[in-house]
């Protein structure tokens, strides 16, 4: 099977599940956990699940946290050789803050280590990406290296993917989006790079997806949580429904979703397809406790087909 490689975040994920309503200002009990999170290393990791050849390509600090970050997903089978290590900034870290609902609360990061990961680093990487049938990226990295990334996309033979990770993070992105071939966002996002985030209100998750294919980019996908997914191609703009679930915690389901999706593209199934059983992923994903569900498989995949909406 061909290798698609990840490009961007690497993180130490801690969760704090409120139990009781939140009150700010004050202190709030919690039960608290840490696990690896970034959206880039996710995808690497739900791939390497599926039995999908897999890189990551990331920096992390020279600290204990990233050494545990790399030899996680070395164990599964993911390619580090492309991750760099720092000693001028600790490995990212994100605290999410769930409340009684699992819905989250609050996300605080510290990720200024990506700042150190340049347009240079795609340089001594670039025979490792080049080779890929994918490059998956994240909008962690910093403008210049999207840019970068997009641009050298033209010139190269592999598909490229790109995730926004948030509304701040996605006007990284190029203003002519030619060069994405799978864009994927959910709908705040791509308002905030069509420039509609005033007063003038949002455009529906359609036209948001149909927008952006007319700045460039193939394929769009917009995410809209438990009202399903929106696909914006070449053979028109359709809407997929969401896999009905019981969640636990909704931490990572983007990401699994992303991962569903390109495992069936390289597999060679369109994105129509692809993003249902991308669709299927997030559910299965959030019924768990875990970012990434420890038992994510092909097999559980296949035994929740009929999960899928008709």
């Amino acid at each position: 099977m061909r290798r698609i490689a990840c490009i961007g975040g690497a993180v130490l994920d801690r969760k704090y599940h409120a139990r009781k309503a939140l009150v700010f200002g004050t202190s709030n009990p919690v039960e608290g956990g840490r696990g690896f999170g970034g959206v880039a290393r996710n995808v690497a990791e739900n791939l390497a699940r599926l039995g999908v050849p897999a890189s990551f390509a990331s920096i992390v600090g020279d600290d204990e946290d990233g050494r545990a970050l790399i030899r996680h997903l070395a164990e599964l089978g993911v390619d580090v050789s492309p991750v760099i290590t720092t000693g001028a900034h600790p490995t990212a870290e994100y605290a999410a803050i769930l409340g009684p609902d699992n819905d989250l609360v609050l996300g605080i990061a510290d990720m200024g280590i990506f700042d150190r990961f340049g347009p240079e680093q795609l340089d001594r990487i670039w025979p490792h990406i080049a080779s890929a049938s994918w490059v998956f990226a994240d909008c962690n990295l910093p403008e210049a290296t999207l840019a970068a990334l997009v641009a050298r996309r033209q010139a190269g033979r592999f598909r490229l993917a790109i995730d926004a990770v948030s509304s701040p993070k996605v006007l990284r992105l190029p203003t002519d989006l030619t060069g994405i071939d799978l864009l994927f966002l959910n709908n705040d996002e791509g308002n905030a790079l069509l420039g509609r985030n005033g007063p003038s209100g949002q455009f529906v998750p359609k036209e948001t997806a149909s927008r952006l294919r007319q700045c460039g980019a193939a394929e769009v996908v917009v995410t809209m949580g438990a009202d399903g997914i929106v696909l914006a191609s070449d053979k028109g703009v359709v809407k997929v429904e969401s896999v009905p679930a019981h969640p636990v915690d909704v931490t990572g389901a983007g990401d699994a979703m992303i991962a569903g999706t390109l495992c069936r593209i390289v597999a060679g199934e369109d994105s129509s397809t692809a993003v249902r059983t991308g669709a299927l992923a997030a559910s299965l994903t959030i019924e768990s406790e875990a970012s990434v569900r420890p038992d994510l498989s092909v097999q559980l995949l296949a035994a929740n087909m009929h999960r899928l909406p008709a």
